[in-house]
């Protein structure tokens, strides 16, 4: 059993005698401690010039240098695995180690546990056709775009997002496609709503009951529409965005939009990144969920409250920037963009 430590009061009175010419074993037996502790107090204090304790280097850890690695390169490798896994996998070998200790080594390495991202699944197709579309356009004026239409539907639940998926990531890495969960568009939710916008303002906001079909859109388009471009006066030359939903580009619907002279984008399939209405539906989401809605029917007043509550400066600084959102795709080659930092394939440029 280690014995107890001689306070700093001892130590420097060992020095003290020491510096005055007394030997070690003087000071013993003035001080009545053993010979050794003096011997040990002086060689401290010749090699570091201090009586006072030194940093200790701590408990010597359980994993081996081996195993830490090991742990480093799975949660790297494998960015969905848990805690759990991580665990079981070290007892195998032989080490076994609390879950907060397999954390507190991953963090060190710079890996935290996040929320992964929801995001589209793109093919090489939908990274082409984004980035046709980016090449394309990256040479029109900004008039062009203020004359632009822009909608989408959207779901907004009642209690928040769906169920949380945690992943091991590097800061700076959560648009990576083996940090990101791939999503179906629609796949459901409390209620689902269409909406519009152009740099003058937010259009027209209609919640969809039931399931949406061409003739439901269309009704949509004949009651909504206009009227949304004539309130931000568009003028009749105004430009239409839409996604290529099936119910979007069925034939009925086309025709409609010959009919009324109403000139419509061509819009590249599963291209979020594109559609600057995005940015509004997150801080739309944020915004009503701030006022936590209790039913269906005030989740629906909310939205449309904060909906009209977005302001012009805001619509218009997203398109405004619009040449930049298509610079940014074309350097990502169709791939993903955040921010400002461009990802594709996994790799921040």
């Amino acid at each position: 059993m280690k014995n107890k430590e001689h306070t700093r009061q001892v130590r420097d009175t060992v020095v003290k005698k020491f510096k005055a010419g007394f030997g070690y074993k003087k000071i013993s037996q003035a001080l009545n401690i053993p010979r050794s502790t003096v011997q040990a107090i002086i060689l401290k204090w010749k090699e570091y010039q201090t009586t006072a304790n030194l940093p200790r280097p701590g408990r010597p850890s359980k994993l081996s240098a081996h195993t830490r690695r090991r742990l480093i390169r799975d949660a790297a490798k494998r960015p969905m695995i848990t805690l759990d896994e991580l665990q079981r996998s070290t007892a195998e070998v032989g080490d076994s180690v609390h879950r907060t200790r397999i954390s507190r080594i991953l963090h060190k390495s710079g890996l935290y546990g996040r929320v992964a991202r929801r995001k589209p699944f793109l093919k090489d197709i939908h990274k082409k056709c984004c980035l046709k579309f980016a090449t394309s356009h990256l040479g029109d004026t900004p008039n062009m775009w203020k004359k632009v239409l822009w909608s989408d539907e959207t779901k907004i639940e009642l209690f928040g997002n769906n169920a949380k998926r945690y992943v091991w990531r590097k800061s700076n890495t959560a648009h990576h496609p083996e940090h990101t969960i791939p999503t179906v568009k629609h796949g459901g939710g409390s209620i689902m709503v269409w909406a519009c916008f152009s740099s003058a303002g937010t259009g027209k906001m209609v919640k969809i009951d039931g399931k949406m079909d061409g003739t439901k859109y269309r009704t949509i388009l004949e009651e909504n529409l206009m009227e949304s471009a004539k309130y931000l006066r568009l003028g009749r030359g105004f430009v239409f965005q839409q996604d290529n939903d099936p119910k979007h580009k069925a034939k009925s619907t086309m025709e409609w939009f010959k009919n009324e002279h109403i000139q419509v984008l061509e819009w590249p399939s599963q291209s979020p990144d594109l559609n600057p209405i995005e940015n509004l539906w997150k801080e739309l989401k944020t915004d009503v969920h701030k006022c936590s809605p209790s039913n269906l029917t005030k989740l629906e007043l909310f939205c449309k409250e904060e909906w009209e509550n977005i302001s012009v400066s805001r619509c218009a600084k997203l398109i405004e920037t619009y040449p930049k959102r298509l610079t940014a795709v074309i350097a990502a080659k169709g791939g993903k963009v955040q921010g400002g930092r461009i990802l594709s394939q996994g790799t921040v440029l």
